[in-house]
Protein backbone atom coordinates (compact mmCIF):
# COMPACT_ATOMS: atom_id res chain seq x y z
CA UNK A 1 0.00 0.00 0.00
CA UNK A 2 2.98 2.20 0.86
CA UNK A 3 4.59 1.86 -2.51
CA UNK A 4 1.16 2.22 -4.28
CA UNK A 5 0.81 5.67 -2.93
CA UNK A 6 4.10 6.64 -3.47
CA UNK A 7 3.94 5.60 -6.89
CA UNK A 8 0.56 7.26 -7.10
CA UNK A 9 1.38 10.48 -5.44
CA UNK A 10 5.09 10.96 -5.70
CA UNK A 11 6.09 10.88 -2.08
CA UNK A 12 6.30 9.03 1.02
CA UNK A 13 2.25 8.85 2.59
CA UNK A 14 4.07 10.95 5.71
CA UNK A 15 5.50 14.06 3.38
CA UNK A 16 2.80 14.28 1.04
CA UNK A 17 0.21 14.54 4.72
CA UNK A 18 2.44 16.95 6.10
CA UNK A 19 2.54 19.33 2.72
CA UNK A 20 -1.56 19.01 2.70
CA UNK A 21 -1.95 20.38 6.27
CA UNK A 22 0.70 22.63 6.10
CA UNK A 23 -1.14 24.04 2.92
CA UNK A 24 -4.58 23.73 5.04
CA UNK A 25 -6.12 21.49 2.60
CA UNK A 26 -9.20 19.64 3.66
CA UNK A 27 -8.77 16.09 2.45
CA UNK A 28 -11.77 14.69 4.56
CA UNK A 29 -13.69 12.12 3.19
CA UNK A 30 -11.36 11.61 0.00
CA UNK A 31 -9.59 8.67 -1.63
CA UNK A 32 -6.42 10.23 0.03
CA UNK A 33 -7.59 10.33 3.15
CA UNK A 34 -8.71 6.61 3.11
CA UNK A 35 -4.98 5.72 1.71
CA UNK A 36 -3.49 7.85 4.09
CA UNK A 37 -5.37 6.08 7.45
CA UNK A 38 -5.03 2.75 5.76
CA UNK A 39 -1.15 3.24 5.67
CA UNK A 40 -1.30 4.32 8.99
CA UNK A 41 -2.83 1.57 9.95
CA UNK A 42 -1.07 -1.12 8.71
CA UNK A 43 1.80 0.71 9.92
CA UNK A 44 0.84 0.39 13.83
CA UNK A 45 -0.11 -2.93 13.22
CA UNK A 46 3.22 -3.79 11.85
CA UNK A 47 5.15 -1.80 14.48
CA UNK A 48 3.18 -3.59 17.10
CA UNK A 49 3.99 -6.66 15.39
CA UNK A 50 7.63 -5.73 15.23
CA UNK A 51 7.66 -5.07 18.82
CA UNK A 52 5.88 -8.26 20.03
CA UNK A 53 8.67 -10.34 18.31
CA UNK A 54 11.43 -8.35 19.64
CA UNK A 55 9.80 -8.80 22.98
CA UNK A 56 9.78 -12.68 22.40
CA UNK A 57 12.98 -12.99 21.20
CA UNK A 58 14.24 -10.57 24.00
CA UNK A 59 12.23 -12.05 27.14
CA UNK A 60 11.38 -15.34 26.30
CA UNK A 61 12.86 -18.31 27.60
CA UNK A 62 13.17 -19.80 23.96
CA UNK A 63 12.98 -16.76 22.52
CA UNK A 64 16.00 -16.80 20.16
CA UNK A 65 14.66 -20.37 18.49
CA UNK A 66 11.14 -18.98 18.38
CA UNK A 67 12.76 -15.81 16.85
CA UNK A 68 14.44 -17.44 14.25
CA UNK A 69 11.23 -19.97 13.61
CA UNK A 70 9.20 -17.05 13.07
CA UNK A 71 11.19 -15.35 10.95
CA UNK A 72 11.95 -17.76 8.56
CA UNK A 73 8.53 -19.12 8.31
CA UNK A 74 6.27 -15.75 8.29
CA UNK A 75 8.64 -12.67 8.73
CA UNK A 76 11.77 -13.25 6.15
CA UNK A 77 11.62 -10.47 2.98
CA UNK A 78 12.42 -14.16 0.88
CA UNK A 79 9.69 -16.17 1.03
CA UNK A 80 11.01 -20.16 1.39
CA UNK A 81 9.83 -22.12 -1.06
CA UNK A 82 9.17 -25.05 1.09
CA UNK A 83 9.15 -26.45 4.78
CA UNK A 84 13.03 -28.05 3.63
CA UNK A 85 14.07 -24.59 2.58
CA UNK A 86 13.20 -23.31 5.98
CA UNK A 87 14.72 -26.01 8.10
CA UNK A 88 18.12 -25.82 6.19
CA UNK A 89 17.75 -22.16 6.76
CA UNK A 90 17.38 -22.58 10.66
CA UNK A 91 19.96 -25.00 10.94
CA UNK A 92 22.85 -22.14 11.85
CA UNK A 93 20.46 -21.03 14.81
CA UNK A 94 18.58 -24.31 16.06
CA UNK A 95 20.74 -27.50 16.28
CA UNK A 96 19.03 -30.62 15.51
CA UNK A 97 16.19 -29.18 14.18
CA UNK A 98 14.38 -32.05 12.29
CA UNK A 99 11.01 -31.73 10.56
CA UNK A 100 9.06 -32.95 13.54
CA UNK A 101 10.46 -29.89 16.24
CA UNK A 102 10.09 -27.59 13.50
CA UNK A 103 7.00 -28.27 13.23
CA UNK A 104 6.38 -28.51 17.14
CA UNK A 105 8.16 -25.59 18.06
CA UNK A 106 7.04 -23.39 15.77
CA UNK A 107 3.56 -24.06 17.07
CA UNK A 108 4.81 -23.33 20.52
CA UNK A 109 6.48 -19.83 18.51
CA UNK A 110 2.57 -19.33 17.43
CA UNK A 111 1.66 -19.83 20.95
CA UNK A 112 4.00 -17.43 22.81
CA UNK A 113 3.94 -14.72 20.26
CA UNK A 114 -0.12 -14.96 21.19
CA UNK A 115 0.15 -14.62 24.09
CA UNK A 116 2.19 -11.39 23.66
CA UNK A 117 0.16 -9.99 21.21
CA UNK A 118 -2.89 -10.85 23.05
CA UNK A 119 -2.27 -11.72 26.47
CA UNK A 120 -3.20 -15.16 25.73
CA UNK A 121 -3.34 -17.87 23.40
CA UNK A 122 -5.96 -19.03 21.60
CA UNK A 123 -6.41 -22.09 23.50
CA UNK A 124 -6.34 -20.66 26.75
CA UNK A 125 -9.33 -18.08 25.32
CA UNK A 126 -11.52 -21.26 24.47
CA UNK A 127 -11.03 -22.46 28.15
CA UNK A 128 -12.16 -19.06 29.16
CA UNK A 129 -15.08 -19.03 26.78
CA UNK A 130 -16.01 -22.22 27.80
CA UNK A 131 -15.93 -20.96 31.59
CA UNK A 132 -18.34 -18.53 30.52
CA UNK A 133 -20.62 -20.08 28.13
CA UNK A 134 -20.23 -23.87 28.85
CA UNK A 135 -21.59 -26.05 26.21
CA UNK A 136 -24.51 -28.17 27.66
CA UNK A 137 -25.29 -31.24 26.61
CA UNK A 138 -28.82 -31.30 27.04
CA UNK A 139 -29.82 -28.15 25.18
CA UNK A 140 -31.35 -26.16 27.19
Amino acid sequence: MRNRFEIEYGSSIEDFLESVYLAGADIAGGDIEHHAKCIERSNRMIKLLDSSVELLRNKHKNGETYYWLLYYTFLSPQQMKNVEEIVEQLRPHIRDISFRTYYRRRQEAIEALSSILWGYTSKESMEILEKFVPETGSGT
